[in-house]
């Protein structure tokens, strides 16, 4: 069965003003040769370190419909199935618009200081169980991922779900116009990206931007327990929404968390939606997680979906790479276990791991591995430090650190908590594999930038269950 076209070169060109050459239909939209898939619209964006131009002639051999260029390769010819235009960046940008302008679907997006990627996964999962979603692959939430993923929208969805982030003011609001949704949900304001802001009500501002793309028939979905809660709802009546649902375990909460019972890989969760009783299974381990269910259920019900139904579909959603992912490591006397948060980090997000990892119930230790929390600013170094107040009263075994700002809780920590300290990866690997040993729990966690990843390879390949990277 042929896969019906996402975009005809007629309609791209329409959305574009590019020149068509050649005859093509597209199915899907890439911006990276390596992940194309044969049908796909390559659209050549030129980085700071790359240029999509120099891999066209590559993407069309792989099977690439066609391609969006600035300027065609060399070896092209009248026939090449080509869209050429004035600024790739722009003309993908251009189809996002006109993505979004063709659906009938009911948008949602996402933002938030920590949480965001897993909040949407577990839309994108309890929505795409009652009608056809688009949704943001993986972090794709930036001034590229965001057209990128409304470019993809297929024109029969009922829902889009995306994700939209910021690492500087003014950042969100082209995004929220190009998305224009129908309903805002923030996770939480915490202190994140202070490099670049002043505090953290400038960073409650910039996330506020979200309602910027929204018109007065908006849903905001707030965090009624984030002491940011009245500002960011100030920030959405001044856009004219009024329907906003609060979220939280205050008894003010429209949607509330009332009780959750932490289990290896999943949580059971008490909650009340909109007065509405509800018991479910979360099929991720923390409060945290099952506090950010409870947006979701609210999320969806608001636009339409079958509340019930969203609950039952909750127990199905599994962690991602990176971001809690749970893995049995069987070594030669027992095996361990090792939950992955390498992706990011940030210092409510690392107090929030520290306490799933301490509910966890262990044979052995309780073992923390912690890599630099970053674009913190100033305060980086009493921000790291901070971390030993909840490492002591969760009543962690061992902690390792990785890096520069890591050596400040090093230091803070009691010595029989200090596992060790390295300033890269690599030097606490050897430690590590000495270290852990059967009925174990151990963490791994840290910005993406201390490459926390390295470690979690390493771990997996005691038993030969990955190849690790190598440390560099």
């Amino acid at each position: 069965m042929t896969a019906a076209a996402l975009w005809t070169i007629e309609d791209a060109a329409r959305a574009t003003g590019g020149k068509p050459y050649g005859a093509w239909r597209a199915t899907g939209v890439a911006i990276d040769s390596r992940a194309l898939r044969p049908g796909d619209l390559f659209v050549a964006l030129k980085g700071p370190r790359f240029d999509g131009h120099d891999f066209v002639t590559q993407a069309l051999e792989k099977g690439a419909a066609g391609a969006l260029v600035e300027r065609p390769p060399g070896a092209a010819s009248p026939n090449t199935p080509l869209l050429v235009v004035t600024d790739s960046q722009d003309a993908l940008v251009r189809l996002a618009e006109a993505g979004r302008a063709r659906t009938p679907a009911r948008i949602l997006v996402v933002t938030g200081s920590v949480g965001k990627t897993g909040t949407k996964e577990m839309l994108r999962h309890v929505l795409s169980e009652q009608g056809k979603t688009a949704a943001s692959a993986g972090s794709q939430n930036n001034q590229i991922g965001v057209p990128l993923s409304l470019a993809r929208m297929a024109t029969d969805c009922r829902y889009g779900v995306f994700e939209i982030g910021m690492n500087h003011p003014g950042e969100i609001t082209p995004l929220t116009r190009l998305a224009r949704p129908h309903l805002a949900l923030i996770t939480t304001v915490e202190a994140t990206h202070l490099e670049a802001f002043a505090s953290v009500e400038a960073i409650a501002d910039a996330k506020a931007e979200i309602f910027e793309g929204m018109d007065a028939h908006g849903i905001a979905v707030l965090n009624r327990d984030n002491a940011h809660h009245k500002r960011l709802a100030r920030a959405a009546r001044r856009r004219g929404i009024e329907r906003i649902i609060s979220f939280g375990r205050s008894e003010d909460a429209e949607a509330r968390l009332l009780e959750v019972s932490v289990e290896p890989g999943a949580s059971a969760v008490r909650a009340s939606i909109g007065g509405q009783p509800i018991d479910y299974r979360l099929g991720l381990a923390g409060a945290h997680w099952a506090l950010n269910s409870v947006a979701v259920l609210a999320a969806a019900q608001a636009v339409g979906a079958d509340l019930s139904r969203a609950a039952e579909s909750l127990a199905t959603v599994t962690a991602l790479k990176g971001r809690g992912r749970r893995q049995s490591v069987t070594l030669p006397d027992g095996a361990f276990e090792l939950i992955d948060e390498s992706y990011n980090a940030s210092p409510a997000s690392m107090r929030a791991a520290i306490e799933l990892l301490a509910a966890m119930p262990a044979a052995g230790r309780h073992i923390a591995v912690l890599g630099g929390m970053l674009e913190l600013g100033p305060d980086s170094e009493a921000l790291h430090a901070g971390l030993a107040e909840p490492i002591e009263n969760a009543g962690l075994d061992a902690v390792y650190t990785v890096g520069r700002f890591m050596h400040a809780l090093h230091d803070a920590l009691p010595k029989h908590r200090r596992g060790g300290h390295g300033a890269g990866p690599g030097d606490l690997i050897p430690l590590l594999r000495h270290a852990v040993g059967p009925g174990d729990v151990v963490m791994v966690k840290g910005s993406a930038g201390s490459r926390m990843g390295l470690v979690v390879d390493a771990l997996l390949a005691a038993a030969g269950d990955a190849t690790p990277r190598a440390a560099g």
